[in-house]
């Protein structure tokens, strides 16, 4: 994984110098809240319902074991013993003291990493896929481009004030794994014909208030052109796009509002600009960054021990059938760790926690972690076997719940337990619903299921691209849950279609059993997952089984 130069330390300590100054002029009353406002969120610091929040970069998901266990000291020691990872990569510390959070970016610094361009309208945190540079199905590491994009656009003196938030993801994998559609910019690593690679470049994607898939700007681009070509592309949006209304000010209705062939005229036209300032330096810093992410030595492994137990022991065979994906090496796997234990908080992990997976990867997995836009864990680099004793090891931490994909897998933002945006709660929601099904015991039974939530129209949760999404509002007063049915995250991106009226709060589990339980009676075979299911027969049997049984049901009671 990339280590930091010389330059990077200085530049984040000198930031980080910067604004324990800004904070101390805060606390002393030099500075009122709207002009620390813009300082604070240049440095991930965010005022929610309760208390400060701090958002940490984890660039492209990659972290060591060392970044880890400094996580875990900082969630001890400032925060509440915990954190909670986010759809975008990172990390959030809920309940840091505004005196502290100095004293936390020097922790951070220690071992290379930084809460800079986590928010603001700036480029964000770049992500790629959680398995690059293990999967089998991958064309190319993606984990290179993604670090040479941030270098890039970290504080990037034209895109420090931009019309609002961009966000680029990476995937080297046709399965895309880093939503790149729902993204500003997505790029999709494919190979050429003559055997090299290229990016296909997708632009205006995104999902709050107003969700679109991404179109494509250019289907093969040169990865010597990329850096030229995304300073083209976010150089006419900076332009075009609306500063006048904040709705209407993301990319994606710049692209909506012009065209995808006039914004191409117009981003090849600066790219003929910008493809003479980069004289090739960006590939010299391209080729030192993949020099710094060469492949672990994988050795000749042996997969007995691994065999033995998946027969032997039903539990590790279920974790194993949930829990593992294919590896590029024989005789090992990829490893998910799921933060989705039933009744927990998505994507929460305690410090004891974060030091356990720790660990595991120093210890077993080439000092590697990946933390996934699922708000789970991933260990990249496993030998399979292993595998059983990291189970044991896992389970002792309540580290194993086998669920991944499935219908308690759930990605909820915070909601309105903590973020000042929200109109609803999904914590709770995600919890009842994971608990109402591990209790039925037919998780297995239904198979492969992504319930997104989010709780409100901003999106955090990916509602928009779950199997099934749930959008948490405000009618006069009342929390209502509107479902949609259809989404999905794929190389196909697809946004999914309202249901219908909303539910209450206490209506909304109930609505989520009767869509499962349709989904159950209507599939072919155990075979058909729910979105194949809801593919071949469209909305009207879900929307028959949400409100006509729920009316029957009221009917019953009344």
């Amino acid at each position: 994984m990339y280590r930091y130069t010389d330059f990077d330390a200085g530049f984040v300590a000198e930031r980080n110098r910067q604004f324990r100054a800004q904070v101390e002029r805060r606390i002393d009353g030099s500075l009122t809240e709207d002009e620390f406002k813009p300082l604070r969120l240049m440095n991930g610091l965010y005022l929610q319902l309760h208390a400060y929040m701090l958002r940490v970069a984890i660039p492209y998901g990659t972290l060591n074991s060392g970044q880890m266990r400094q996580l875990a000291y900082i969630a001890e020691r400032w925060d509440k013993g915990y954190g909670h990872f986010t759809t975008r990569q990172n990390i959030q510390f809920n309940w840091p003291e505004l005196r502290d959070v100095p004293d936390i970016l020097d922790a951070l610094a220690e071992v290379e990493m930084h809460a800079i361009q986590t928010s603001g309208n700036t480029i964000r945190n770049v992500t790629a896929d959680h398995f690059a540079g293990a999967a089998a199905d991958e064309v190319a590491d993606p984990r290179p481009v993604a670090e040479l994009i941030r270098q890039w656009s970290t504080d990037h003196p034209e895109f420090q004030f931009l019309p609002r938030k961009f966000k680029v993801a990476v995937t080297g994998s046709p399965e895309d794994r880093a939503v790149t559609a729902a993204h500003d910019i997505g790029l999709r690593i494919v190979e050429t014909a003559e055997g090299g690679i290229a990016y296909r470049v997708l632009v205006g994607g995104g999902l709050g208030r107003t969700p679109m898939i991404g179109k494509v700007l250019h289907d093969a681009l040169p990865e010597a052109d990329l850096l030229p070509y995304l300073e083209a592309v976010v150089s006419v949006w900076n332009l075009l796009g609306r500063r006048d209304n904040k709705y209407k000010s993301r990319i994606k209705i710049t692209v909506h509002e012009h065209g995808i062939d006039e914004i191409r005229r117009l981003v090849e036209e600066r790219f003929a600009e910008t493809r003479t300032a980069f004289t090739g330096i960006d590939q010299e810093m391209l080729a030192a960054i993949r020099s710094q992410f060469a492949p672990p030595a994988f050795e000749q492994a042996s997969t007995g021990a691994f065999e033995a137990a998946y027969e032997r022991d039903p539990v590790f065979r279920a974790w194993a059938d949930a829990n593992l994906a294919a590896h590029r090496a024989p005789g090992y796997a990829i490893a998910q760790i799921s933060l989705k234990a039933h009744g927990e908080t998505p994507g929460d992990a305690s410090a004891a926690q974060m030091r356990v997976m720790a660990d595991i990867a120093e210890r077993f997995g080439h000092d590697e972690l990946r933390i996934s836009h699922e708000q789970n864990v991933v260990l990249p680099h496993l030998r399979k076997d292993d595998l059983p004793e990291i189970h044991a090891i896992l389970r002792e931490h309540r580290l194993a719940t086998a669920n991944i994909g499935k219908i308690s897998d759930i990605i909820a933002c915070p909601g309105m337990d903590y973020c000042a945006l929200a109109t609803a709660r999904s914590i709770p929601i995600a919890q009842e619903i994971a608990t109402r099904f591990d209790a039925l015991k037919t998780e297995a039974d239904i198979g492969d299921l992504k319930i997104k939530i989010s709780g409100c129209i901003n999106a955090c949760g990916h509602h928009h691209v779950g199997h099934i999404g749930i959008l948490g509002l405000d009618r006069a007063g009342v929390e209502n849950y509107q479902i949609t049915l259809g989404g999905d995250q794929g190389p196909d991106a697809t946004l999914g279609s309202r249901t219908g009226p909303g539910f209450s709060a206490d209506e909304i589990v109930p609505a989520i059993e009767r869509i499962v339980d349709a989904y159950l009676d209507l599939r072919e075979d155990r075979n058909e997952t729910f979105l194949e299911t809801y593919r071949r027969l469209g909305m009207a049997p879900f929307k028959a089984a949400l409100y006509d049984k729920a009316e029957e049901a009221r009917a019953n009671a009344a």
